[in-house]
């Protein structure tokens, strides 16, 4: 089993004329050692956004990540080759604690014209846990910290950083592993995700195909 856990950072936009930017990626590995899952390795890069003025101060509060932190990182399209790398070329699970982390990342790769092939066998581990855990008959959306103080671990690191909430993602997947199943697909399969190219017109309005990607798919997921 190679089960790939991630976290995406963002900018925090507040002007409808910028795209939310990823601007850091932090990953664990989750694999099974003498019968039992652990975390094995992790991965983590900062991004530097395309346009700068997307970064602000609203970001840097509700991250930590400063522009110093960023100035010099490798953008998107490098910082994806490293992330790809350090997945590897075996079979491997995607995880990510909402639907989120996955919509951002397909609109970015489609806004920097990167393949999505490699987005593969992608899974909500927030969905599912929150559909075992929400009692019989009721679903609530149950979040991170919530989910943790439920199964008595601790957060360690620090909120809104990439790796540390991929890696305490991964401890309420192992703790709670029998509560997930872990599907398989490809959101280079997925016409939702390959009909639409995300670009911008230069002018001060943007021209958002995949604008209301996230709510095209939860209302598919209801009608499902």
């Amino acid at each position: 089993m190679n089960v790939i856990v991630y976290d995406l950072e963002f900018t925090v936009i507040r002007k409808q004329e910028w795209l939310a930017e990823i601007i850091e990626i932090g990953a664990v590995r989750v694999q099974e050692l003498e019968g039992q899952l652990k975390i094995t390795d992790s991965f983590q890069t900062f991004v530097k956004p395309l346009r700068d003025a997307s970064f602000n101060q609203h970001t840097t509060a509700f991250t930590g990540i400063t522009y110093q932190d960023i100035q010099n990182a490798p953008a998107l399209g490098a910082a994806i080759e490293a992330f790809r790398s350090w997945i590897g070329t075996g079979s491997y699970y995607m995880c990510a604690w909402g639907p989120d982390d996955k919509y951002q990342l397909v609109k970015s790769c489609n806004e920097h014209k990167i393949p999505l092939d490699w987005i593969r066998n992608h899974n909500d581990i927030q969905k599912q846990f929150s559909k075992k855990r929400s009692g019989e008959g009721t679903y609530r959306q149950i979040g991170l910290k919530k989910a943790l103080e439920m199964l008595e671990i601790g957060f360690e690191g620090s909120h809104h950083r990439a790796v540390d909430d991929a890696a305490n993602t991964a401890k309420v997947f192992i703790a709670a592993y029998s509560d997930f199943e872990l599907a398989e697909n490809n959101a280079a399969d997925e016409s939702i995700y390959t009909t639409h190219t995300v670009y911008e017109t230069g002018d001060s309005e943007p021209n958002l195909p995949l604008g209301n990607l996230a709510e095209l798919l939860k209302a598919m997921e209801k009608k499902g």
